[in-house]
């Protein structure tokens, strides 16, 4: 489960179990974790805030006890009364102060931080930064309780000193920051710590993996035929940029898609037709774009627009007309973005679901931010701009963030490298478009198609190199998946 720290806080609050209660299972729990990574004898510095996260590391100390342990408070005395009473609790002989880090570290062989929870906002005193310098540039084994300290739970924000470890036990559920790990890279690896407090606090965080996926992807029946789950409509290209519209339809061939439709423009006609024999083709020039386009979409499921129609004939009006449809879903890529720039004020005149599958510096240009703006704060940007507009957005990057209008969120966990390379998006947009007339829910269904595809570069890769992966490859890693999944 992934919880953001409000929800966190009333799942606490929901199990009414005291909070020493709570404190001592997160410790004793963690330190399970620690005994599974770092043999007995060890020398341990718990480096230990003045909130019930430094409490979390007092408990550590004392479950420790094959272990050579000392407790530094990096932030002052402790304030809340649950750390006061688990200060306490802890060995005279195991307490150290701040003035003693510089030579205990250079004993230690592990550093374990408890310095800050899921609470922490903003940036790092200028004490708090010196000693966070000094165990990040120790060599010492780090290991993080629940959250990095000098990192934000909620939004993937870090302070640039930040302490980084190599694995980071996330307590009772997973916070959006273990997601975001790509981004900020504060940690190699997490452990989720079960504390067994009951879920029942709703959260707004989906996920998705292969068994969620094929639970929701339909088999076809008996008695199927190649209009049964609706036409998907590709509208795109122009002269010079045929590949990207291919990959749309490549996308859309990965997921079975039994009839798709393509509006293109008449000069790149010949090469699709040629490559891509089972589709159906809806070649316009100048003076039949809007006609063309316009009966295209009267009887489609879903539609896609924009992937490589930087000079397509009648861009804007074609886009209008698809708009215009109160029905089918809609996913603008690329250019389809770009004509949006200085025009969002239309998306309230759309009455068909709308997604948008922007990259950083298309999202940025969008709501006119700088991108360095916008890559730190990705996750709430996307769904600001979800809610607001009352669109999806799928915020494209190492992490994608899917953000709906109604406040729901997924973090993509699958993918590499191998998806850096032009095209890529492309391919995920036909994959949307044809994942909307098969599952009727958007926001599932755009989640699934996000999470797809990084999955099957992931298993591509046993097959490619990341640095040579060929983005057409993938009807047929996904002819075997569906396969292996009795399809």
């Amino acid at each position: 489960m992934i919880i953001d720290s409000k929800g966190m806080k009333e799942t606490e609050a929901a199990s009414s179990i005291p909070v020493e209660e709570l404190m001592e299972t997160a410790g004793m729990s963690a330190a399970e974790e620690i005994k599974k990574l770092v043999a007995p004898g060890a020398k341990v510095v718990i480096l230990c805030g003045n909130g019930n996260n430094g409490g979390d590391g007092f408990v550590i100390c004392r479950a420790l006890k094959e272990y050579d342990c000392c407790v530094i408070p990096v932030d002052g005395k402790p304030k809340t009364d649950a750390a006061k009473a688990a200060w306490k609790k802890v060995p005279r002989g195991k307490k150290k102060t701040v003035n003693d880090l510089a030579e205990v570290l250079k004993m230690a062989d592990a550093v374990i931080d408890c310095v800050y929870g899921f609470g922490f906002h903003g940036n790092l005193k200028p004490e708090v930064r010196r000693i966070f310098g000094m165990v990040n540039t120790s060599g010492r084994r780090v290991f993080s309780v629940d959250i990095n300290s000098g990192a934000e739970s909620d939004t993937g924000r870090y302070d640039v000193d930040a302490i980084v470890s190599e694995v980071t036990f996330a307590l009772d559920c997973y916070k959006p920051f273990h997601m975001l790990r790509k981004e900020h890279r504060l940690f190699e690896r997490t452990v989720l710590v079960d504390l067994g407090l009951p879920h029942t606090v709703p959260t707004k965080y989906a996920e998705m993996d292969e068994e969620l996926f094929f639970r929701s992807f339909p088999k076809k029946k008996e008695t199927a035929y190649k209009g049964s789950d609706g036409k998907v409509l590709l509208a795109g290209g122009c002269y010079g940029m045929a590949g990207a519209l291919s990959l749309n339809i490549t996308g859309a061939e990965t997921l079975g898609a039994s009839y798709i439709e393509v509006a293109l423009p008449e000069s790149i006609y010949p090469i699709e037709a040629i490559k891509h024999t089972t589709a159906v083709f809806h070649p316009f020039g100048m003076q039949t774009a809007m006609q063309v386009v316009s009966e295209a979409v009267s009887h489609a499921k879903a539609v896609a627009f924009g992937s490589g129609a930087v000079y397509m004939e009648k861009k804007r009006d074609v886009m209008d007309v698809i708009l215009q449809n109160r029905k089918a879903p809609v996913v603008l890529d690329a250019e389809g973005l770009r004509l949006l720039q200085h025009n969002t004020y239309v998306l309230r005149f759309v009455k068909c679901p709308l997604i948008i599958t922007p990259h950083v510096g298309e999202f940025a240009d969008l709501i006119n931010l700088p991108a360095e703006t916008v890559m730190s704060a990705r996750l709430s940007a996307a769904a600001a701009f979800a809610k607001e507009n009352k669109i999806y957005v799928v915020l494209k990057g190492p992490h994608t963030i899917v953000a709906s209008p109604d406040g729901d969120i997924y973090i993509n966990q699958s993918g590499n490298e191998a998806l850096a390379q032009a095209g890529s998006g492309d391919l995920l947009t036909g994959m949307i478009a044809a994942m909307l007339t098969f599952v009727p829910d958007v926001f599932k269904a755009v989640c699934m198609a996000v999470w797809l595809h990084g999955w099957l570069a992931e298993k591509g890769c046993s097959q490619y190199a990341k640095q040579t992966f060929r983005l057409e490859s993938f009807p047929e890693l996904m002819n075997r998946v569906f396969m292996d999944h009795g399809y």
